[in-house]
């Protein structure tokens, strides 16, 4: 699997060998990290094409056995100019999504834990980060009339943004960011973590019997 990058016309060959090696940094973060978690898998994802002229990006999956419990996806874009509230060349857009426990979603600090989740796990994973931004969303669903006797669901969404730090943007460690990505997508689906600090809320769920 390799993450769907978006052509841009017109390449400035400088501009285009910084972009080829942030995109074979991400690369070998996915790698290393389909190693490291096994509930893991990752598909390419068509980039965004109006955010910046080059673009990368990757879904990934959580499974709990047969059943997937989170998702997420990684964006990666270079812009050489820079654009407003960027902290130079790069910036990356993160979404994670996962089912969350009824009594965990009730917690009214669950948006600054979850948000924590990744800011931990940025400062564990990288080399640093700066202007960052996002929101944490609690999504519940209740049935009604027919639906009436299904259980409630809780869902956890985080998206956020923010720019890798490094000496340039060839060497930013864009693979410690994908490795934060993945720690905060597998703590919001109840996996135990695998880098040291960041604690997660709940136990992962048993596959159900067959």
């Amino acid at each position: 699997m390799r993450p769907a990058t978006g052509p841009v016309q017109r390449e400035d060959p400088a501009a285009a060998a910084t972009f080829r090696s942030a995109v074979a940094d991400l690369e070998s973060g996915i790698a290393a990290e389909r190693l490291a978690r096994l509930e893991l898998s990752f598909d390419g994802e068509p980039p965004p094409r109006k955010l910046a002229p080059y673009a990368a990006a990757v879904a990934a999956t959580v499974r709990d056995g047969d059943d997937e419990v989170g998702w997420g996806r990684f964006v990666l874009l270079y812009d050489p100019a820079g654009q407003p509230g960027w902290a130079g060349p790069l910036r990356i857009i993160a979404y994670i999504r996962a089912d969350l426990d009824p009594e965990i979603a009730a917690d009214p600090l669950i948006g600054q834990v979850g948000w924590s989740w990744l800011t931990e796990a940025l400062e564990a994973r990288t080399h640093g980060f700066q202007q960052t931004s996002g929101t944490v969303t609690r999504v519940v669903t209740e049935g009604f009339g027919g639906k009436q006797d299904e259980p409630v669901a809780t869902e956890f969404e985080l998206r956020a943004s923010w720019s890798p730090v490094g000496p340039d943007a060839a060497q930013s460690g864009i693979d410690g960011h994908v490795a934060a990505w993945c720690d905060a997508l597998c703590t919001a689906a109840g996996l135990p973590p695998v880098a040291a600090g960041v604690a997660a809320l709940r136990q992962p769920r048993h596959r159900r019997p067959q």
